[in-house]
């Protein structure tokens, strides 16, 4: 559905439902923007801070998990084309920042942002869906977006140092299969959703077609690619 978002309830650790949510594409606000012919450099995100909390900690950074509500809008003529609110049984949103989970415009215009600030946001086309629009979300083509954010939290995301390391049980620097496996058993009892029992199993496939760049069976860190800056 256009608008989807990973995972209903917050995460109840760092890991933030870790490599499932990473698995879980987003639609709208995750189509990658064709620049034409170099306009990206020419045009920025403008950012407006609304509101801004006495205290501002912690900064967004890349690979952060945020959870926020936010409404899009046509810059054209002020058309509401996205509420977060009206998604998902009203929940924020969970997002991994910088990452591509939503579009280039986002993941810049959220950058250095704390717990309750709140911004107004516009993303020229190139940072957005740049000449082909995107139908589905009824966004025409070369549309200017203007985005109304509020930010609720910000988490260690699941490809951070302290999830590899929570994985990794045996502290080999890398992921097995049988790691791998343990933990979405751990997870999904966490969450108590109803699933099929093959779920886990194709879920566990897919981590590994996705991530074991070298087919070893394992998951390095390179391929686990953590974004923080922090040595394993």
């Amino acid at each position: 559905a256009a608008g989807t978002v990973p995972r209903r309830r917050p995460p109840r650790s760092d890991m933030g439902r870790g490599l499932t949510l990473l698995l879980l594409p987003l639609a709208l606000l995750a189509a990658p923007a064709r620049t034409e012919g170099g306009t990206a450099a020419a045009e920025e995100v403008k950012i407006e801070v609304l509101h801004l909390p006495e205290t501002c900690s912690p900064k967004s950074k890349k690979g952060d998990l945020l959870n926020a509500h936010y409404d899009g809008f046509l810059a054209s003529d002020g058309s509401k084309f996205y509420c977060s609110r009206t998604q998902n049984e009203g929940h924020p949103k969970w997002f991994v920042l910088g990452v591509g989970q939503v579009i280039k415009g986002l993941d810049i215009a959220m950058m250095n942002m704390c717990p309750g600030e709140k911004r107004k946001v516009t993303i020229p086309p190139s940072l957005a869906y740049g000449q082909q629009g995107y139908a589905e979300g009824k966004i025409p083509p070369n549309a200017t977006l203007i985005f109304e954010i509020e930010l609720y939290a910000v988490n260690k995301g699941p490809r951070s140092v302290e999830a590899f390391n929570q994985i990794d049980k045996d502290g080999d620097k890398k992921l097995s299969e049988l790691e791998i496996s343990q933990y979405l058993k751990e997870e999904f009892a966490r969450d108590g959703k109803k699933r099929h029992p093959s779920a886990h199993d194709e879920i566990l496939a897919d981590i590994f077609k996705r991530n074991d760049h070298d087919r070893d069976g394992f998951i390095s860190a390179k391929e686990y690619n953590v974004y923080q800056h922090d040595e394993l």
